[in-house]
Parts: structure tokens; sequence; C-alpha cells
């Protein structure tokens, strides 16, 4: 495996990693994703990250964080600061690896109360946001928890109108203005060749 780079990521960008590494026939990087709901306890994604590095990280001479900080406060970044194989995908959330950080920025500062939807997001709405936040028992939460939300904005991977129109009905059960943005693979692409990944 000494050729090879190792990406550790969210399952949330399983899919798309997987998608990405068959569309470029790449056999240079190993793929492990960690539970996407572990994002419900971030508290447990940094220890989550070093098991896998204790126990698959060894032969490898990089390994490519897939996270954003996810609300860590800063100990995946102290991870990745005491073991120089470790680096992560460049940007502050992971919608970012998508639609590129310069984009997300300026839409984020043009509509701060801007909920972020993908295509695993979509797939998996009433488990990972009715369900976790309790809006299938008490859907008069919603507007409690989304007072300050205004748009809720779908970056799609894939062209599909099933996923555009779960997107649209995601929107809705939020009560928010809808905006669609097609990102496909690119900036996530380009991301892994910047990293020297493709080699």
């Amino acid at each position: 495996m000494a050729n090879k780079s190792l990406v550790i990521a969210c399952g949330a960008l399983a899919n798309e990693l997987y998608t990405i590494k068959a569309m470029n026939k790449w056999e240079h990087y190993d793929v492990q994703c960690l539970d996407a709901k572990l994002h419900n306890r971030p508290d447990l994604i940094t220890p989550k990250l070093a098991e896998v590095i204790t126990k698959k990280g060894r032969s490898y001479s990089q390994i490519l964080i897939g996270y954003a900080d996810c609300g860590t406060n800063g100990a995946i970044d102290s991870l990745i600061e005491a073991d120089a194989r470790l680096e992560r995908l460049s940007g502050p959330h992971c919608f970012s690896f998508f639609i590129g950080e310069k984009e997300y920025k300026r839409l984020s500062e043009q509509e701060p109360g801007t909920f972020w939807l993908t295509d695993f997001l979509v797939r998996h709405f009433d488990s990972m946001v009715i369900k976790t936040l309790g809006l299938d028992k008490h859907p008069e939460l919603r507007d409690v928890y989304f007072s300050n939300y205004t748009t809720a904005t779908y970056l799609s991977q894939i062209s599909e109108e099933k996923l555009l129109h779960s997107a649209k009905k995601c929107s809705d059960k939020l009560g928010l203005d809808f905006r669609h943005i097609h990102t496909g693979f690119g900036a996530f692409e380009q991301a892994l060749r910047v990293k020297d990944i493709a080699k």
C-alpha cells in the first residue's frame, strides 16, 4: 500500500467518494467512511477517526480527512496537527466540498439563513432531520428550530427529478423558500486532485 492514500470521511460523502473513484478509475486511494449519524454526536467523531487511523492508517503515507470541524470544537484540527500524514479537505463545511469554498462563502453571506441540502440529506431527511429533532412527534417545534432560517438550498450532485421533487418537499416541511443549484462532483472531485490523491 506504499503508493496508496487513505480517505477517511463522513458517511454522508460515501456515495460521492465511491462514484468519483469509479468515474476516474482511481485505484491509488482507499476509502473508509464513518457513520453519518456521528453528526448527532460530534464528540465521538475525533475518537472514531483516531481509531480508524490506528487500525488501518499505518500502511499509508497520506491520509485525507473528509470532515470540516463538524461541531468538534477544533478536536479534528488537533488530531491533524499531531500527525504529518493527515490532511483535511479544505472548507468550513462539507457543503463547501461540492460548491467550492468561494461560492459557499458568497452564498452564505448573501443569505445567512440558509439550510443546506445535498443528495444524501434529501434521501435521509426524515431520519436525519425530522426524527432526530423530534419533529415527527412535535411538529410545533419546527418554528422554534428554524425561526432564523429563510431558505433551503439544495446542492445536487446528480440530476434526478425524483430527488429534486423530494428536496422541494423537504423545504416545504421546514416552511422555507426553495433554491436549487446543481453542483455535480466538480469542486469535490477537484479537491481530491489538488491534494495529490490522483498520482
